[in-house]
């Protein structure tokens, strides 16, 4: 069966090498992430995935909020410089992505359904990484390199208040993206005996 998808697929990799050499407008990759989540699915149509895209200063801004939290943490020098210099690249890029879930939506479908209650945390999860995923596979439809990236919930408290987001919102991941300065390095996979069963 031929799929374009998976072949699709192929060209969503974690991207390391990034810049700021796009052609795409701010205002068309942000209405690009928005279609993309819209159309994503979630449990019982909860929409509980929240996204901020940041271009600019405020892109840079939560790549400072990174390192400062990082360097409270990371006390060898050297250590550090190797972390800083890895953040670098996520700077780079164009911009950057933060995922969210509102943890509000999941508070109230708990209460709404007592019966599925224990089961809506994890559906977040899985709405988000399906929102994640269609992003990242959708910004390498249009040839932007991207990673995801989880300095959450060391974060947390400065990105709420260098950007002013709702308390509800849950930081879960950052997506630094931009255009490809180098391509990525090449992909393994396990044995399909280890992945997967078919059953007839």
């Amino acid at each position: 069966m031929n799929s374009k998808f998976n072949n699709l697929s192929t060209k969503r990799r974690s991207i390391y090498a990034l810049g700021d050499n796009l052609s795409q407008t701010p205002e068309e990759i942000f209405s690009l992430v928005k279609e993309t989540i819209k159309n994503s699915p979630t449990a019982f149509n909860s929409q509980t995935v929240r996204a901020v895209v940041l271009f600019g200063a405020k892109s840079d801004k939560v790549w400072d909020i990174v390192a400062d939290a990082l360097q409270k943490i990371v006390k060898d020098p050297d250590a550090f410089a190797k972390t800083k210099a890895k953040l670098a690249t996520f700077k780079a890029g164009y911009g950057t992505i933060l995922f969210l879930t509102d943890t509000a939506t999941v508070h109230h479908l708990e209460k709404e359904y007592p019966s599925y209650a224990d089961n809506f945390a994890n559906w977040a999860e899985q709405g988000l990484g399906g929102a994640q995923q269609a992003v990242w596979t959708a910004l390498a439809e249009n040839g932007i390199g991207a990673s995801l990236q989880h300095y959450n919930p060391l974060i947390d408290d400065a990105i709420h208040q260098a950007f002013d987001l709702p308390e509800e919102w849950q930081l879960r991941a950052e997506m630094p993206f931009g255009s490809i300065e180098a391509p990525a390095g090449e992909k393994t996979h396990l044995d399909d005996n280890q992945l997967f069963k078919l059953i007839k």
